[in-house]
């Protein structure tokens, strides 16, 4: 398959992902490599985790969750097959330094730090405009 980044038409970005509105937490793919992934959420106004224009931290968890699905989902992409459904397995650790606003554009790198029979350990950085605002360190099953 053609590599069609960075992109951030909506119906692909959900094509990849098992997410569906109001649930999807990404908005774009920047950047793809067997190892790594930045990923783009503009936060609105109607979305699901939004409490008085603040983006909470439950929603910058899923967003770097759904970061991690959107790997996968290319992946698979590229080999012409169909996204697999994932979970999270276990949140190692999370640390968050402020909470995004409406209107903030969140830029996610997850860095694949090992992957086997379906589990994967991955570490999430959470930038807006450059400036560090969560990071993160899961694990990541597809079914």
């Amino acid at each position: 398959m053609e590599n069609l980044l960075p992109n951030s038409d909506k119906n692909f970005i959900e094509s990849l992902i098992p997410q569906k509105f109001p649930f999807v937490m990404v908005s774009g793919l920047l950047e793809y490599s067997e190892n790594h992934l930045i990923s783009e959420f503009v936060i609105k106004e109607d979305q699901i985790f939004v409490n008085e224009n603040t983006f909470q931290a439950s929603g910058l968890i899923e967003h770097q969750a759904q970061s991690v699905a959107l790997h996968t989902g290319y992946k698979y992409f590229l080999l012409g097959k169909e996204s697999p459904t994932g979970y999270i397995g276990a949140i190692k650790s999370f640390e968050t330094e402020s909470l995004p606003q409406v209107g903030d554009v969140l830029r996610s790198e997850a860095t694949i730090i090992n992957e086997m029979m379906g589990v994967t350990l991955v570490e999430i950085i959470t930038k807006i405009n450059d400036k560090v605002i969560a990071k993160s360190q899961m694990k990541t099953v597809v079914k």
